[in-house]
């Protein structure tokens, strides 16, 4: 096992703060509004944005600096077909198995207004963000992988114009320099975004519109009061028609009913130090975001300007210390890149996604409140369009249902929100992976 080589100047913070620092912007807590939404990231923002452009007075509250959280932490890859995946993007999920083609049909296409949402108000509102609708490489871990993603190939190209494609061994480089997969498959309606903007755009359009935005200003009760509610923070209490819910990896005590439907978990990113752009750009020929099919999956891809490589994945599920995770991120990358041995890292993070029990993301209302929770590691279109639709729904303007809207929410019998069994859940995926690849050699 290699050890990472780190700059200098190595910093446990985004690459993309960069380019966009989290904001901390302290309008006044009002004693009332029309919708309080709790949480600045994608989902808040959107469904904030979407409810001012239609006249309605809007606070959010977001417990940090806007760009805290998650939506300024991921990897910045853009797809909506990871709608029902297990832990595995090999094989069939029980997810799959239990809803049937026809109802998994129907989700995915909700998967494919999620892309269209997120291109659409990117085009709306003059985001400058480098999107890039740019196509996804899937790269088989297995033999066995390879085998079932005929399925998805075909599934996803039932439910809508996704381009997805098999990808034997022998023209894997065509995508990526490396041989280290049995084949994979390719997604052409997928793309990449510098996350961080994107939401410091949303963030902007909405001071435009006249939203009332709180950074550190966590909500700590809500009760109902009439019709409407009362959203209690450390400075006052608002009275609201509407409370919107958007906190997903960061749900806390205060939502508890949410809390127990979520399993929140870490994702950590590496950035490697900047190359020659020739150099780098060979890696990754046609600038794809990649993935891997593995349980304990990787992801990743080039750096907007395309001289650094951006490897991120579960190194553990746990939150912990960032450069510990970088050692094994490094070597994952070294697995699959041997030729970066030697290059050096020059950021390392973490932040904090969640997941669902049955795999899908969710919208919908729990006593009156409305939340959009569960993005499963893949939320910058899906929170986007949930964000949207909540807000079309509470403006009584959606054309027809969201796919994912009521959507059954299951939890399991003593579990409060506190996932325990992550370290269990982590060395196990594990074991199943090294297992898998090991029959495969």
């Amino acid at each position: 096992m290699a050890e990472a080589l780190f700059t200098d100047d190595l910093k446990i913070d985004p690459y993309w703060w960069e380019a966009a620092p989290p904001r901390r912007i302290n309008d006044s807590v009002p004693e009332a509004a029309d919708v309080v939404v709790i949480g600045g990231g994608y989902a808040g923002l959107s469904t904030a944005l979407e409810l001012a452009r239609n006249g309605t007075d809007v606070v959010v509250l977001e417990a940090e600096d806007f760009g805290h959280g998650a939506s300024s932490r991921n990897g910045g890859g853009v797809s909506g077909t990871n709608v029902g995946k297990g832990p595995s993007a090999g094989v069939t999920s029980p997810v799959e198995k239990a809803l049937g083609p026809e109802r998994m049909r129907q989700l995915l296409v909700g998967g494919t207004e999620s892309m269209n949402n997120l291109e659409n108000l990117i085009e709306r509102e003059n985001l400058d963000c480098h999107y890039v609708r740019c196509g996804r490489f899937v790269g088989a871990y297995t033999p066995a992988h390879f085998a079932g993603m005929a399925s998805k190939v075909a599934h996803l190209n039932a439910a809508g114009d996704n381009g997805a494609a098999l990808l034997p061994r022998e023209e894997v480089r065509r995508e990526i320099a490396t041989d280290f997969y049995y084949g994979g498959m390719t997604v052409e309606r997928s793309g990449s975004v510098h996350p961080a903007m994107l939401q410091m755009g949303l963030l902007a359009r909405c001071q435009e519109q006249g939203v009332t935005l709180c950074a550190h200003t966590p909500m700590q009760a809500i009760s109902r009061e009439g019709d409407g509610f009362l959203v209690a923070t450390a400075t006052g209490i608002i009275k609201a028609r509407e409370v919107v819910v958007g906190t997903n990896g960061y749900t806390g005590k205060g939502t508890p009913w949410l809390r127990r439907r979520l399993i929140p978990a870490a994702s950590y990113i590496i950035a490697t130090e900047e190359r020659p752009e020739d150099e780098i750009k060979a890696l990754i020929p046609n600038n794809r975001t990649m993935a891997d099919s593995k349980r304990v999956l990787n992801y990743y891809r080039l750096a907007p300007g395309g001289r650094r490589v951006l490897f991120g994945g579960r190194a553990r599920l746990a939150m912990g210390d960032p450069r510990d995770c970088a050692n094994i991120l490094y070597n994952q990358m070294l697995d699959v890149f041997p030729q970066l041995n030697g290059i050096r890292i020059s950021h390392a993070w973490t932040g904090g996604i969640a997941f669902s029990f049955d795999y899908l993301p969710h919208m919908g209302r729990q006593n009156g409140v409305h939340y959009m929770a569960g993005c499963n590691g893949a939320g910058v279109a899906m929170m986007t369009y949930l964000g949207t639709q909540t807000a079309l729904k509470i403006l009584d303007k959606a054309n027809r249902p969201c796919a994912f809207d009521e959507l059954p929410f299951p939890s399991r019998p003593f579990y409060t929100g506190h996932p325990w069994f992550l370290p269990i859940v982590s060395s196990y995926y594990a074991l199943r992976d090294r297992m898998d690849r090991s029959r495969a050699a």
